[in-house]
């Protein structure tokens, strides 16, 4: 019973939800890219290499029963052949780089609008290196961008107790 309680509690945090809409939403854009892929970037690709459609490239590994020449990877399957889909191939991974891409620029965009303002330097606190000439404390013995011993600084005197 208490296993049942854990499950349903499990189940119906938001974390378990949220993926489910991630998961329906993930499979609705395959469907796009894969639109997008078919009908749109392959012809605009076989009209730039002189007319090729990419789908249609195959090489027959092993005829099937009746043999011959095929003009179409549906005739070659239907004959039971033995294919190697490049064209097929091809397609996927275009698919892949086009859904990597838009995932890079919507990740980009969410990053973005999560990111902290820059805090400005309190001019005060801070002075300007001379060596690098970035923003360090007025405390600060060596530039930590640049590494260099400012000049007019002492350095602490580090006491041990023995």
């Amino acid at each position: 019973m208490k296993m049942i309680q854990e499950f349903k509690e499990f189940a119906i945090k938001g974390n378990v939800v949220d993926m489910g809409v991630g998961i329906v939403i993930g499979a609705a854009f395959t469907s796009i890219v894969n639109s997008l892929v078919t009908d749109i970037v392959n012809p605009l690709l076989g009209m730039i290499s002189t007319g090729a459609d990419f789908s249609r490239w195959f090489v027959v590994l092993r005829e099937g029963h009746q043999g011959g020449e095929y003009k179409t990877l549906l005739q070659a399957q239907a004959d039971n052949a033995v294919t190697l889909n490049i064209g097929l191939f091809f397609n996927a991974v275009i698919s892949f780089l086009i859904v990597s891409l838009v995932l890079f620029f919507v990740i980009r965009a969410i990053n973005k609008l999560k990111r902290p303002e820059e805090v400005t330097a309190d001019p005060i606190k801070t002075r300007e290196c001379p060596f690098c000439f970035s923003n360090i404390s007025t405390q600060a013995t060596r530039c930590p961008h640049c590494t260099s011993e400012l000049p007019g600084q002492s350095k602490p005197r580090i006491e041990r107790e023995l």
